[in-house]
């Protein structure tokens, strides 16, 4: 199968599509219901409050997302009583703009389901603003919200409830798809056509990637307690799954070698086509485990044909040797012997999809503390306060959004040309973000894809005049948008303009004015949103590059300390290890995420843009070459202890790499590397004196590394 098909097949078992489908229909049902018993607006008002709580159903444990759509539930019954009145005078009416954009834009503070659940208050308030209701009216308005919202939460729950581990499904196997991905990037280290430096940019973009489908599945796992339940088959597959799959990516990562080396010495011998095309066939076959996972279906093992190609591997780097072509054949060996290990990984992974489940927990797994591997944040209000700073970028956020929204609304009202001004404001608070790079790039999104659906509506409406065709498209069309809603907004907005025109041409608004509208309401406010992130406390990459840089270079020191203490006799704890290489993945993907949004804003505002893509791809080859020891060492049945004098590039790197940290935070904690311990009793058992020069010269090599680093970040530094 080839990777587009692929991609199709992991969109249709994703959990995006099921949240279409899941949004589609808890939105659309209420509609359809009350229109057979002919009451079709009050139809329309509960699907308003469904769609609204539905925008707090994002992926997560089922008692988060419980707790958000009923607290937005909540939100959205207040916000439709207090915005039913204010209306009623424009000037209340401008001051509930102002203070209600201010508050729920300080939710961000407390991350992307508290952001939602302010998006989905604003929702409200905007969709309210000029629905002519009468004050005695109000309370029964806003209670069908209220009705239609927890028809929403309850048909969610519900679903999740008769099948509760189909979310963790989806997750991991959209995790192991990228993890396939970044696998077949590595591929192209080996295949002498493409740029060297354009394979390192594709890998580190795509390590951004895995990361954040990795703390998905983190989430997923460890904070749901029926999943956490080791005694159900089902979960326990799925957590024994994961954790080899993250050892599977660090085997993946920890295959770094001097590539412009390699194919010097062997570009003309024919083995690096055969290595990687190997890579591409464990990709594949990986690939092939995750659509298992995510579609619930039995999983097929071809290692056969993989060990085959691997005999034919080991076969050629014999010959190679014997030739004596390009030298000593020792690094092929290694790339050999890494792939092997990544084939045992694979082979391990796929057993737990044999027939009969594993029967426990592997000894040690069963101990470790998962909930540590994610991250546990506070709903407290002393959080929301801290943050009414001009220092904190979430308050300036926030300012911004109020001043904004508030300009906007005097826009609609003084400058009349149509009946759904409201889009103006829609626009401005769904396209300004707490950066500028996420706001230029939403505000591109959003025109593209309103432009292009608003095309799309008109021919739909002119060639199919039939009502029950519109209708079925209408079906389409939602499902498109709600699906793509997370994963592509620029589709998913050529989906949802449409679908839009086709429901007012339902409720019997004319299409060709309507497009008109929609189309100049989205510049507008497109227009407003850019202009303001651009003026009003504008929030540049390169104000938060410095924090990002410290955070990597503490994690990498860490994760080099944990290398450094096994190899000196002491006992790593598995947790603490796992932890270190957590963080080490997190920190890459902030860093490399930040400076990918950095490239996008205007020139004037970058810093040192070459040398933090220089740091960036430097802490990647050291993280790497440190996961290849690490690896390495794990993988044996006794310890390597060196001598003071082995460890001392270790401990050199590890000086450079701190004191890159107090360079960028004068005030930032020490962590010495004379915390290492002194070589144990080398008559303990099971422990050896090792001077293994390939040894060596890797530790040589990160020595070299963490210095280039250090010049690096003096130069950012200044």
């Amino acid at each position: 199968m080839n990777n587009k098909a692929r991609s199709i097949q992991y969109f249709f078992f994703s959990q995006y599509f099921s949240d279409g489908l899941r949004i589609t229909f808890g939105v659309l049902l209420p509609s359809l219901l009350f229109y057979w018993l002919g009451q079709f607006e009050t139809g329309l008002t509960l699907s308003l409050g469904a769609l609204c709580v539905s925008i707090a159903d994002s992926p997560g444990p089922v008692v988060h997302k419980r707790n958000g759509m009923l607290y937005c539930n909540l939100f959205i019954f207040a916000v439709a009583l207090l915005t039913g009145y204010a209306r009623l005078s424009i000037w209340t009416m401008g001051l509930e703009v102002l203070l209600l954009s201010f508050f729920f834009s300080m939710f961000v503070v407390y991350g992307n389901r508290a952001a939602a659940l302010g998006t989905a208050a604003l929702l409200v308030m905007i969709l309210m603003m000029d629905n002519r209701l009468e004050p005695e009216q109000v309370p029964g308005y806003s209670a069908l919200i209220l009705g239609g919202g927890l028809w929403y939460m309850l048909f969610s729950l519900l679903t999740f409830q008769i099948r509760p581990f189909r979310q963790a499904q989806q997750a991991l196997g959209e995790c192991i798809h990228e993890i396939a991905k970044f696998l077949r990037l590595k591929a192209e280290f080996y295949t002498l056509k493409t740029d060297l430096q354009r394979d390192y940019d594709k890998v580190v973009s795509q390590q951004v990637v895995v990361s954040q489908k990795q703390d998905a599945v983190r989430e997923l796992l460890f904070k749901s307690r029926q999943l956490m339940k080791e005694s159900i088959p089902a979960s326990r597959t799925l957590l024994l799954t994961f954790v080899d799959v993250v050892d599977l990516y660090e085997q993946i990562t920890a295959s770094h070698y001097d590539y412009a080396t390699i194919r010097e010495r062997f570009g003309t011998t024919g083995v690096l086509e055969l290595i990687a095309d190997l890579i591409r066939q464990i990709s594949e076959e990986l690939d092939e485990v995750g659509v298992a996972i995510q579609s619930n279906t039995h999983y097929n093992r071809r290692s056969l044909d993989l060990n085959n190609a691997l005999e034919q591997l080991k076969t050629t780097i014999d010959a190679v040797g014997e030739r004596g072509q390009g030298g000593s054949n020792l690094a092929l060996k290694k790339i050999l012997v890494n792939l092997r290990h990544l084939m045992q990984r694979l082979n391990s992974i796929s057993a737990y999809f044999d027939t009969q489940p594993p029967a426990a927990v592997p000894a040690g797994r069963s101990n470790l503390e998962y909930r540590r591997f994610v991250s546990h944040e506070g709903f407290d209000a002393g959080k929301f306060f801290d943050n009414l700073t001009f220092s904190s970028s979430v308050f300036k956020h926030a300012f911004r959004v109020a001043i904004v929204c508030l300009f906007g609304f005097v826009v609609t009202k003084f400058i009349i040309y149509g009946h759904h001004s409201y889009w103006v404001l829609l626009t401005i608070i769904v396209i300004l973000k707490p950066g500028f790079s996420l706001t230029k790039q939403r505000n591109y999104q959003r025109i593209t894809g309103t432009v292009t659906g608003g095309l799309i509506g008109i021919v739909i409406l002119h060639l199919i005049p039939d009502k029950t065709v519109q209708f079925v498209l209408l079906l389409f069309l939602m499902v498109g948008t709600y699906s793509f809603i997370r994963i592509n907004y620029v589709i998913s907005v050529i989906f949802m303009t449409p679908y839009i025109l086709i429901l007012f041409s339902f409720l019997g608004i004319g299409h060709l004015d309507l497009v008109e509208e929609r189309i100049l309401d989205t510049l507008i406010g497109s227009a407003i949103a850019f202009t303001a992130s651009y003026i009003i406390f504008p929030s540049w990459e390169s104000h938060t590059i410095k924090g990002l840089m410290r955070d990597m270079l503490k994690a990498n020191s860490n994760y080099l300390l944990r290398l450094a203490e096994s190899l000196a006799g002491r006992d790593v704890e598995t947790l603490d290890y796992r932890l270190a290489r957590k963080e080490v993945y997190v920190s890459a993907a902030n860093l490399s995420g930040a400076f990918q949004r950095m490239l996008s804003e205007p020139k004037r505002t970058q810093r040192n843009s070459k040398e933090v893509h220089k740091f960036v791809v430097l802490n990647h080859i050291l993280f790497s070459s440190i996961a290849t020891l690490s690896s390495a060492i794990l993988d044996q049945d006794y310890k390597m202890v060196l001598s003071a004098e082995s460890l001392r590039p270790v401990r050199r790197a590890l000086a450079m790499l701190n004191e890159g940290v107090r360079r960028l935070d004068p005030a930032a904690s020490d962590n010495s590397p004379e915390s290492i311990a002194a070589v144990p009793d080398p008559e303990h058992k099971g422990m050896v004196e090792t001077a293994d020069p390939g040894l060596r010269e890797q530790l040589e090599f990160m020595q070299r590394l963490s210095s280039d680093i250090l010049k690096i970040t003096d130069s950012v530094a200044g």
